[in-house]
C-alpha cells in the first residue's frame, strides 16, 4: 500500500495502507473510445504492430481475435506500458504476471508513518507488515511463467515485447479452453468458460462478472488510441450470446454475498474485520457507529494496498491491525467487504475524515512505481463508488471522492507522515468517466476557476524515487500537473511549508507539495501566454497550459476568500466543534490550525459547507461513544493537493464568476 502501509517506518496500530446504480457497459465503452490522436497509427495504415499481433496470435492459437482483444481491453485497455508492471506485477496488454521480477525491479518502500486512525484519544501500538515471500506466490501472480512454458518465448520477451505478450495471453486462453474439454472454435460464443478462467477468479460470481464484461466489449466493439500512439479497432459483434452455462464446469466456489453492501453489477463477498477486545483494555480494528443516522457520510477514500491479496485479507482479520470497508482485487475486480458502512474504519490518517468516510483499498504491492491498474479493478471500483455515492448522497467530484493522498494531516505534526496512495499514476479522468461524471468545461475560456484535466497518456511529468531514492522513474502517463513559482519549467517548484518548511518541493513520486491532480478545481490567479497560475497553499502556482493542448478546462463553482479587513485566515485539517459544544466527560479537541494561511486576495474552490463534528470513540462499548456537534460552520476547500477547512466566520463565500459580488446561497451541505 503505497501510502497505506509504510514498510520502513514504525507502524502505528491502525490501518493497512496503505458504483446501486449500475453503469451500463455500453455507455462505458462509448466514453472510452477517444478519437485517434494526432500522428496515431490506425489499422489501415502499414505500421499497426499491435493490431497485427492480435490477428497473428489469434490465428496461431486458434482463439477468436475478438475474444483475445476484448480480454486485453479488460486487462489493460490495450496499453503496453512500455514493459512496466502493474501494481500487481502484470505486464503488457494481456497483464501476464511476474511478481518476482517486478518486486526485484521495484522493491517496496514506505512513504511515512502516520497514525491511520488520526485521533490522539487512544494509544497506539506498532504493527509490522510481513514481507512478500516470493518463494510461495499465488498462481495469479505468476501467469507469465506458464505463458513462457506454453509459447517457448522468454520471460523477458513476454514482459517487454507487446506482440510476444499477446501471444502469451492467447496461449493461456487456448490452454483454458482445452482444460474445459472444449475444442478450439472460431465462434466467440464458445469461449465464455475460457475467458472466465483467464480472470484467475476462484469464485463463480467474480469469474462471471469478468467474462460478462469481456463479452460486452465484444458485442459493443471498441476503438482506442494506446499509450504507444496506435489506434486499435475491435469491430462490434452485436447480438452475440455466449454460452454462460460453461461457468458450471469451472469448479469454482460460490461467494457468500449475504451481508454485503454492494451493487449487483460486481462480485462482492463478506469477510468481516473483527471487533473484539484484546490485550489490556484495547480493541480493534474499527469502531462501531450508526451512520448516516449518527453522522453523515461525506467522503469515499480511494487507497491502494501494499500486500498481496491473501496477505491483505489476513491483515484485515487481525484485531490488533487496522480495518477499512472494502478491498478490491486487481486481476478480476473481486470485492470483499470487511466493515459495515455504518461503522467507522481506521484507514485515512485523519479521524474527522475516517468518521465521515468509507475506505476502499485496491490491491497493489508495487506502490512506489505506482505503475498502472487493471480495467477490471477500475470498473469494479467505479461501480461500487457510484452505488455508495447514490446511497449516501455523496457528490461525484474530487472534493468528496478523495485519494488517500488528498486527505490532510489533522494537525501540523501529522503532515509529513500522511500517505500518498493511490499516487500520480491513478487515472482519475478514466475513473470519473466510469462513474458517469466526466470532467469537462462548464464555463467560458476566461473563467476564474479551472478544473485540472491533462490528457493522461501524453502528460508525463518527471518523477524520481520509484525504486531507489533519487532515481528517475520510468516515463508514463500521469493524472498530476506540476506547479512552479514562475511560468517556466526551470523555475523552482512551489513550497509546501507543512512538508518542507521554506524549501521548495521536489519531483519525488511521493512528494505532493507541488502537484495538482485531475478533477481538482482551483481559482485562477493569472494567465500569461501558455501558462496559467492558480492559488495553491497560499501562493501563486504556475502550470503549463498551452492552448493547443489544455491541461485545465474552464469551470464554475463557489469560492471563498478572506473577509474584508483580514490579512489572512487560518486553515484546518479537520472540522471540529467549538469548545462550548463538548459535553462533560468529553475532552475538548484543540482547534490546531495547520502551518498554512489563506491570504487576502486569494480564492479557493469550495466543496461543501458543514458544521463542526467530533466522534468520541475510545472504548470497546459503543454505547459510550458520543457524537459532538457544534454550531461552528466550516467550508471544505481545495487548498493544495489535499483538501482543508476554513471557518465560515473568517471568509466570504461567492460564486466564481462574480469576483466582487456578495455571498449567495450555500453550495452544498446547507449547514
Amino acid at each position: 500500500m503505497r501510502g497505506t502501509t509504510p514498510h520502513n517506518a514504525r507502524r502505528p496500530r491502525k490501518v493497512v495502507t496503505a458504483a446501486t446504480v449500475s453503469v451500463a457497459v455500453g455507455a462505458l465503452l462509448s466514453a472510452l473510445a477517444p478519437l485517434p490522436a494526432a500522428g496515431a497509427t490506425t489499422p489501415d495504415e502499414p505500421d499497426a504492430p499491435l493490431q497485427r499481433a492480435f490477428t497473428e496470435a489469434a490465428e496461431r492459437y486458434h482463439v477468436p481475435e475478438s475474444v483475445l482483444m476484448a480480454v486485453a481491453y479488460m486487462e489493460s485497455r490495450w496499453d503496453t506500458h512500455r514493459g512496466l508492471p502493474s501494481v500487481t506485477a502484470g505486464y503488457g496488454p494481456m497483464h501476464l504476471t511476474d511478481a518476482r521480477t517486478a518486486l526485484a525491479d521495484f522493491p517496496r518502500r514506505g512513504d511515512g508513518g502516520d497514525d491511520p486512525r488520526g485521533d490522539v484519544g487512544r494509544p497506539l501500538v506498532d504493527v509490522g507488515l510481513p514481507a512478500v515471500d516470493t518463494r510461495a506466490l499465488p498462481s495469479t501472480l505468476t501467469t507469465l511463467e506458464r505463458a513462457a512454458s506454453l509459447t517457448g518465448l522468454s520471460a523477458g520477451q513476454l514482459r517487454e515485447d507487446p506482440a510476444a505478450n499477446v501471444a502469451g495471453g492467447a496461449a493461456l486462453l487456448a490452454q483454458a479452453q482445452k482444460s474445459l474439454g472444449a475444442t478450439p472454435s472460431s465462434d466467440p460464443a464458445r469461449w465464455y468458460g475460457a475467458v472466465a478462467r483467464y480472470s484467475g477468479a476462484d469464485d463463480t460470481a467474480t469469474a462471471a462478472v469478468f467474462a460478462d464484461d469481456v463479452f460486452q466489449v465484444v458485442r459493443e466493439g471498441a476503438t482506442r488510441t494506446t499509450d504507444d500512439g496506435e489506434t486499435l479497432v475491435l469491430e462490434a459483434h452485436a447480438g452475440l450470446a455466449p454460452d454462460t452455462a460453461q461457468l458450471r464446469s469451472l469448479g469454482l466456489r460460490t461467494v457468500a454475498a449475504d451481508g454485503t453492501e454492494c451493487p449487483r453489477t460486481i462480485a462482492c463477498e463478506w469477510l468481516p474485520a473483527p471487533y473484539e477486545e484484546y490485550g489490556t483494555g484495547d480493541y480493534g480494528n474499527h469502531d462501531l457507529a450508526d451512520r448516516p443516522h449518527s453522522q453523515k457520510i461525506d467522503y469515499i477514500v480511494v487507497h491502494d494496498t501494499e500486500a498481496t491479496w491473501d496477505t491483505t485479507l489476513q491483515l484485515v482479520q487481525k484485531p490488533d491491525y487496522l480495518a477499512w470497508h472494502y478491498s478490491i482485487r486487481s486481476a478480476d475486480g473481486h470485492v470483499d467487504q470487511h466493515v459495515k458502512t455504518k461503522d467507522v474504519g481506521w484507514h485515512a490518517g485523519n479521524w474527522y475524515v475516517n468518521a465521515k468516510s468509507v475506505g476502499i483499498e485496491h490491491e497493489g504491492f508495487l506502490t512506489d512505481p505506482g505503475t498502472w491498474y487493471t480495467e477490471a479493478m477500475y470498473r469494479a471500483s467505479a461501480r461500487l463508488v457510484r452505488y455508495l455515492a447514490a446511497r449516501y448522497g455523496i457528490p461525484l467530484d474530487r472534493q468528496h471522492i478523495l485519494g488517500h493522498d488528498n486527505v490532510p494531516g489533522p494537525t501540523a505534526a501529522n503532515i509529513p507522515g500522511m500517505h500518498t496512495d493511490p499516487g500520480p499514476y491513478w487515472d482519475w479522468a478514466h475513473y470519473f468517466r466510469l462513474l458517469g461524471a466526466p470532467f469537462g468545461p462548464t464555463a467560458g475560456p476566461d473563467s476564474a476557476l479551472v478544473t485540472i484535466a491533462p490528457e493522461y497518456v501524453s502528460n508525463r511529468p518527471l518523477y524520481t524515487g520509484c525504486a531507489t531514492a533519487g532515481d528517475t522513474c520510468p516515463s508514463r502517463g500521469s493524472a498530476a500537473v506540476r506547479l512552479y513559482t514562475e511560468p517556466r519549467e526551470d523555475a523552482p517548484l512551489v513550497k509546501d511549508v507543512g512538508l518542507h518548511g521554506e524549501a521548495p518541493s521536489t519531483t519525488g513520486v511521493n512528494d505532493t507539495g507541488a502537484r495538482a491532480s485531475t478533477g481538482q478545481q482551483f481559482a485562477v490567479a493569472e494567465r500569461r501566454g501558455e501558462w496559467t497560475a492558480i492559488w495553491y497553499l497560499g501562493q501563486k502556482a504556475w502550470f503549463h497550459d498551452p492552448r493547443a493542448h489544455r491541461t485545465a478546462v474552464p469551470a464554475t463553482g463557489w469560492v471563498v476568500t478572506p473577509k474584508e479587513g483580514r490579512a489572512d485566515v487560518p486553515v484546518y485539517g479537520r472540522a471540529y466543534p467549538e469548545a462550548a459544544a463538548y459535553p462533560a466527560g468529553v475532552p475538548v479537541q484543540a482547534d490546531s490550525p495547520l502551518p498554512y494561511r489563506l491570504p487576502a486576495g486569494q480564492s479557493y474552490a469550495v466543496g461543501q459547507v458543514t458544521r463542526g463534528e467530533y466522534y468520541r470513540a475510545v472504548t470497546f462499548d459503543a454505547s459510550q461513544h458520543v457524537v459532538v456537534r457544534g454550531k461552528q460552520r466550516y467550508y471544505e476547500i481545495q487548498f493544495g493537493h489535499r483538501v482543508a477547512w476554513v471557518k465560515a466566520e473568517d471568509v466570504t463565500l461567492r460564486p466564481s464568476w462574480a469576483r466582487l459580488s456578495p455571498a449567495g446561497t450555500s453550495p452544498r451541505g446547507g449547514a
